[in-house]
């Protein structure tokens, strides 16, 4: 029972905390350009590990999928809170819009296996809105704050808008438009 214990409460080894991020690194690389139906096996050459590795941290497809799209979503919290700290509070949020395009082209990449891993649960969906609409909150509320922007939009409001402007079927180069879009509804949302 102790060992057990022991056990459970170790810190993960260096090198394992390594290949987790790698396997990370290489499956929203791999996702990115060749979607769902990518092998897990290119997963593990990208990452430099053998596939016994990957499915040691991934035991299944859905649960790398989830992991990225975790990784990808805090990794934008994450930068919320940098930008926070900017003196231009509008440019910030602007980058940080700009950021999201990285995000969505992940998941337009792995759009089918995301859906896959949320069947059954929204904990996954729950997850990404609370961070998401947590980092847009904190850098509109510095903006309205400072007198830059409007104060009549919410989080969930910017980040509906988001998602219109990122799902809007259009053409397969779309990044470039959707970046455009970003610039347009953040100059949109400036108090003139």
């Amino acid at each position: 029972m102790d060992q057990q214990n022991t056990k459970a409460s170790r810190k993960p080894r260096a090198d394992s905390v390594r290949n987790r991020e790698r396997l990370l690194e290489a499956a929203t690389a791999i996702f990115r350009l060749g979607g769902a139906q990518a092998s897990l096996e290119a997963v593990a050459r990208e990452a430099g590990v053998g596939i016994g590795t990957l499915y040691r941290h991934f035991p299944t497809r859905e649960a790398l999928f989830d992991a990225v799209y975790r990784h990808e979503v805090d990794i934008l919290a994450d930068l919320a809170r940098e930008l926070s700290t900017e003196d231009d509070p509008v440019a910030a949020l602007k980058s940080w819009l700009q950021a999201n395009v990285r995000l969505v082209a992940t998941k337009k990449g792995m759009i089918e296996g995301l859906q896959l891993a949320v069947v059954g649960s929204s904990e996954l969906k729950a997850y990404s809105y609370e961070r998401m609409v947590g980092a847009i909150g904190l850098l509109l509320e510095r903006a309205a704050v400072a007198g830059m922007i409007r104060d009549d939009v919410s989080p969930d409001e910017l980040l509906r808008t988001l998602l219109g402007i990122f799902y809007s079927h259009g053409p397969a180069d779309w990044q470039p438009t959707a970046l455009r879009m970003v610039d347009v509804f953040v100059d949109g949302l400036r108090k003139r």
